[in-house]
């Protein structure tokens, strides 16, 4: 595949996504009820350029891409409306939102497969530790204390040394640090400046290793999926089962001696007694 194939496979999800951001942070006219409708049609759009970008892919990475949107919107209602660790624009989770973390991922994995990436996985993982380090350095001392960026870079150094996927967190660590820097720009999400539970942990606008927290949902959909997809695999035992029993069935007896199937020649009657007239 070359590089220009490379590219266009990848570019239309992650383009895709910053046409949302931006219709999403247009000025709009005609207050709640317009708000509604933009919300409706880009959430509606965003799931039919999923499920379109989905159909030619193997059954695997569909179900990987299906337990990212479930746990992300999960984490989504958590750490938003509920904790208000950020908070988005309109007061709640935009319906794009779900679907957006399908096409996040699935632009983290392609990324992760094209051959720029996977021939060169040593060099593109190093580039991108080293990337996220010395964000994640700069955002520490910063004026916000960026610990929860510090800690998450931590992650995104894990996954990139230890994960079996590492092309995957290279395609993370760009696609997600996009989005963020994307969206808080334009005030889609803002973070908050300390964590909502202590109270005391500092995070940044947005935190500099938001990819290593995002590393996590790529690292249950590697763990999970299979195993989904084990559950609807047919059951061994029943096929053999269904195989013996016919085997069974049709078993023959044991063989008992018989009388032998063809006639056995026997002397002519007068022979036989005359025979025994001479004997007596």
């Amino acid at each position: 595949m070359s590089l220009f194939r490379s590219v266009m496979t990848v570019l239309p999800l992650p383009a895709w996504i910053g046409a949302v951001l931006l219709v999403d942070a247009l000025p709009l006219s005609g207050g709640t009820a317009a708000e509604v409708g933009r919300q409706l049609v880009l959430g509606l759009a965003t799931w039919a350029v999923l499920l379109l970008a989905l159909r030619g892919e193997t059954r695997l990475v569909r179900t990987q891409t299906a337990v990212v949107v479930v746990l992300a919107t999960i984490v989504e209602y958590t750490f938003s409306p509920l904790l208000q660790a950020y908070t988005y624009r309109i007061g709640t989770v935009p319906l794009f939102v779900p679907p957006g973390h399908g096409l996040v991922y699935l632009a983290a994995w392609r990324i992760g497969h094209t051959p720029f990436v996977a021939d060169r996985l040593r060099a593109t993982a190093t580039l991108a530790g080293v990337g996220c380090s010395a964000w994640a350095v700069v955002a520490l001392v910063g004026p916000r204390h960026d610990v929860l960026g510090a800690f998450w870079g931590l992650c995104l150094l894990g996954f990139l040394v230890l994960g079996r996927q590492r092309g995957l967190y290279v395609g993370a660590f760009l696609v997600v640090s996009a989005l963020e820097l994307a969206g808080t720009s334009l005030g889609t999400w803002t973070w908050a400046a300390v964590d909502p539970v202590l109270g005391v942990i500092g995070q940044g606008n947005p935190p500099s290793g938001a990819a290593g927290g995002y590393g996590w949902f790529d690292l249950y959909a590697g763990l999970l999926a299979p195993r989904l997809l084990s559950l609807g695999a047919p059951s061994s035992t029943s096929s053999t089962a269904s195989c013996s029993r016919p085997l069974v069935a049709t078993a023959e007896p044991e063989r008992q001696p018989s009388t032998p199937s063809s006639p056995v020649n026997r002397p002519p009657a007068s022979t036989t007694t005359g025979t025994s007239a001479a004997m007596s």
